[in-house]
């Protein structure tokens, strides 16, 4: 009888506390190497404006979103690898450490207040003090996040807005369909601890990135449109959302204009708000970032820079490249090509995923395919 009392005991001791030796079992700390990868990529195919060259900052495998922590650390999420990793310099060495790894889809990464928030598809994670415990393990604090509790692909992007708020994408699970507006597809706020939670964009696909304006304090973010409408239909989107609760057209419009041949008649594209830029179809933007530094040239100071992530189901494929987009009063004003080089004869050995402002006025790009993080100087030409 006393034996089976602390059996029963020791198998309650056990449920309770199970998420922490699941978590525990998850967070070995690994050191990687952050030197330039064998066979060296072909820097050399990447075509920048003059004054600017790209090098291999870091090798991070399935490297994905990235965020800065306060003490300069860079975190980066991945998708297929389970990893999350945090990349720090000291004495001009770089130094890339595993913190979290068997995770399932840790795409989204974002810091506030000291604390790294990792969004998975069923929770977001919650780092505390992370810069200062790089060699511990850390056990992170698991926040139910209600809308992340269904069948959804995959979460679509998290960052942390200028009110303290984390913004988090939920992605619709489908190419094309009619969802529950206030499930999928959309873009949802919280504050940190997962409550008070608000829908406050509608008609969303899938936003794979999104950023504020460094001075207006709205909401920019990067929407991919359905695919199987052909090479040439429907355009991605660069979208602006000026107050909550705005509807961006899914699953009824696409673009500015493009009905869908399917949801299309029920509503048409004037009822809802429109792209403040068509990107080419199939592209596929991703990250977006505000350049907020000051080494870049002043025609990029404060101007928004698109990842595009590239085609996968187009005969010619697009997109592989970053755009820069110059942004007076909230309307785009012009649009050209940054960054090219990652499409060769039809075959993609790279592509931009993310980008991120780092202190020295550089920015940083995670590569996926390639498995590394770039980072874009510039010296201005003699």
């Amino acid at each position: 009888m006393l034996r089976h009392y602390y059996l029963f005991i020791l198998t309650n001791h056990f449920m309770k506390y199970q998420w922490l030796f699941f978590y525990l079992s998850l967070l070995q700390a690994v050191t990687l190497q952050a030197h330039a990868q064998t066979p060296p990529l072909p820097l050399e195919k990447i075509n920048l404006p003059p004054g600017f060259t790209i090098s291999i900052w870091a090798e991070v495998p399935d490297a994905r979103s990235m965020t800065l922590g306060d003490n300069g650390t860079v975190f980066v999420g991945s998708k297929s690898a389970g990893n999350v990793y945090a990349i720090t310099q000291s004495s001009g060495k770089r130094q890339v450490r595993v913190i979290a790894n068997k995770l399932k889809e840790p795409t989204g990464v974002t810091f506030l207040n000291g604390t790294l928030y990792v969004s998975t598809p069923r929770h977001i994670l919650r780092f505390r003090d992370i810069e200062q415990n790089l060699e511990n393990t850390v056990i992170p604090e698991v926040i139910p996040v209600e809308l992340l509790n269904k069948d959804s692909q995959s979460p679509g992007y998290l960052a942390a807005g200028p009110d303290g708020r984390l913004y988090l994408s939920i992605i619709a699970p489908c190419n094309i369909c009619e969802v529950d507006p206030d499930q999928f597809a959309l873009i949802a706020s919280m504050q940190p601890d997962g409550s008070n939670l608000e829908i406050f964009a509608h008609g969303v696909r899938h936003s794979a990135g999104f950023d504020w304006h460094p001075t207006q304090k709205t909401l920019w973010f990067t929407d991919i449109s359905r695919n199987w409408m052909g090479d040439n239909l429907p355009p991605d989107e660069l979208n602006h959302a000026t107050q909550k609760t705005m509807h961006f057209g899914f699953p009824y419009c696409h673009g500015s204009t493009v009905l869908d041949p399917k949801f299309g008649a029920k509503r048409g594209c004037e009822k809802f708000t429109a792209p403040v830029l068509n990107l080419s179809p199939h592209v596929a933007p991703m990250g977006i970032r505000f350049y907020t530094g000051s080494l870049f040239p002043e025609q990029y100071h404060q101007q928004i820079f698109v990842a595009e992530s590239g085609s996968w189901n187009r005969r010619e494929k697009v997109g592989y490249q970053i755009e820069s987009i110059q942004v007076t009063n909230g309307q785009v004003a012009n649009k050209q090509t940054f960054a090219s080089g990652w499409l060769d004869n039809n075959e993609a050995w790279g592509r931009p995923i993310d980008l991120l402002n780092i202190p020295d006025g550089s920015m940083l790009v995670s590569d996926d395919i390639a498995g590394v993080i770039y980072n874009i100087h510039y010296q201005k030409p003699e």
